[in-house]
């Protein structure tokens, strides 16, 4: 059993321990490509807080994680079969609830986990904002690194590409699709472009539709993902997050938190 991890432990071990910040993953249920699990995201969002948590446990930190939310905003993935969503309204909705749960039982420093980009957050944080004794933050793990990440990866990637291919062959290889000689079922992740300059170089953005972006729901070349760049991105991720945990665990929460 760890103590920090909500889902492994009981009643009897949580009455005697006191936590200052939770921590929630949120995930989705959608396609990657023709080679990852549609839980991808919830299971990047299991581990990734499991190792962050878990080294600012050993640090000292009084964290909890949270059972990963297992649905996210789908409404642009609809045409392909259990995409499964939630409208943004509606996880909203979920993350206040859970919010005023944790804030109702003396938990105030809540981190959001976030592991899927349709997921748009920041919204929910500003709508909160005054209306809760809770102080949130967001993090969307897959930005953290964005600095260094021509060091450990060859292709950029936005979904199911190298990346997130490289997380799965370290942390759940088993799931990962593939052919006889060993060589990924995946397609070469060839995004479509648009009929539009503006949209197409980002100055302009819409919802895009994936199933006329993609062609098997990848935008993002896997085929150069390999376990070793998924561990190195993994101890990135501990090395710049476990630290925040621990400073968050410590600080007082005065009348100008966080400054």
């Amino acid at each position: 059993m760890r103590p920090w991890k909500l889902a492994e432990t009981n009643y009897g071990a949580v009455k005697q321990r006191h936590y200052e910040v939770a921590v929630l993953p949120l995930g989705a249920t959608e396609p990657h490509n023709l080679h990852l699990p549609y839980g991808n995201d919830t299971l990047e969002g299991d581990a990734v807080g499991e190792k962050i948590c878990e080294e600012a446990h050993r640090r000292g930190a009084q964290v909890v994680l949270l059972p990963t939310l297992p649905y996210g905003t789908q409404t642009n993935q609809m045409n392909f079969p259990l995409s499964l969503n939630l409208n943004p309204s509606t996880l909203g909705a979920v993350v206040a609830d859970l919010v005023a749960s944790l804030a109702h039982q003396g938990i105030l420093k809540i981190v959001l986990l976030n592991s899927h980009g349709g997921n748009e957050l920041k919204p929910v944080l500003r709508e909160l904002y005054g209306q809760t004794p809770a102080k949130l933050f967001l993090c969307n793990w897959y930005v953290v690194f964005k600095d260094v990440y021509e060091e450990i990866f060859d292709r950029p990637d936005d979904h199911a590409g190298e990346m997130e291919t490289s997380l799965a062959l370290a942390y759940w290889p088993e799931l990962v699709a593939r052919l006889d000689d060993g060589s990924l079922t995946a397609d070469q992740g060839q995004p479509a472009d648009t009929r539009f300059e503006a949209v197409n170089r980002g100055w302009v953005s819409i919802t895009r539709p994936w199933h006329l972006l993609t062609t098997n729901a990848g935008v993002g070349n896997p085929h150069a993902a390999t376990a070793e760049k998924g561990r190195r991105l993994m101890q990135l991720l501990v090395d710049r997050l476990a630290g925040f945990l621990v400073e968050l665990s410590e600080v007082e929460l005065d009348e100008r938190f966080p400054y």
